[in-house]
């Protein structure tokens, strides 16, 4: 992958905002791009999951907002089912499970941290709705370019 984030921020500064510092990787791949799908959460993750199994993902990225809940959204289940439907990678505002096996996937996880505890009941999640993470507006749509140094948030592709 041609790119990195800091030259990105360089060369497009006045089109490019910043994820804050607090996304670890608990992927196969640190390095990652793609047109962005936003999933609204309130800590179940079925929807979620039917996006990710029953969609092709290729050249996205899923962001996912569940606004830092104290519950894992995405495990080794629903990485096998982004793998299998070819998505780049997934990110979350929150937290996420099984990370001794989610490094087997070759796509990107960004998340907050770990929880082992999942949420159970079914909740209504909502897709393709604005975002704001980190005072970073994020829309379907908008694009992402992911490296170790930090994830950049762009409205129109730009690599």
């Amino acid at each position: 992958m041609g790119f990195f984030t800091a030259d990105l921020c360089d060369q497009y500064s006045e089109r490019t905002e910043v994820l804050g510092p607090n996304f670890k990787s608990y992927g196969g791949t640190k390095k990652f791009q793609g047109e962005i799908i936003t999933v609204k959460l309130d800590k179940n993750n079925k929807d979620l999951a039917s996006l990710l199994k029953n969609n092709d993902g290729s050249g996205k990225v899923v962001v996912v907002d569940v606004d830092r809940k104290y519950f894992a959204v995405v495990g080794d289940n629903l990485m096998k089912f982004a793998s299998d439907n070819k998505y780049d990678g997934i990110i979350v505002n929150g937290y996420v499970r099984d990370t001794v096996t989610t490094k087997d996937f070759e796509l990107g996880l960004l998340a907050i941290a770990t929880c082992p505890k999942k949420y159970i009941p079914e909740q209504k999640g909502e897709i393709n709705v604005n975002l704001q993470i980190d005072s970073v507006e994020i829309k379907s749509g908008d694009y992402v370019y992911v490296d170790p140094d930090g994830i950049v948030i762009c409205s129109e592709k730009i690599v």
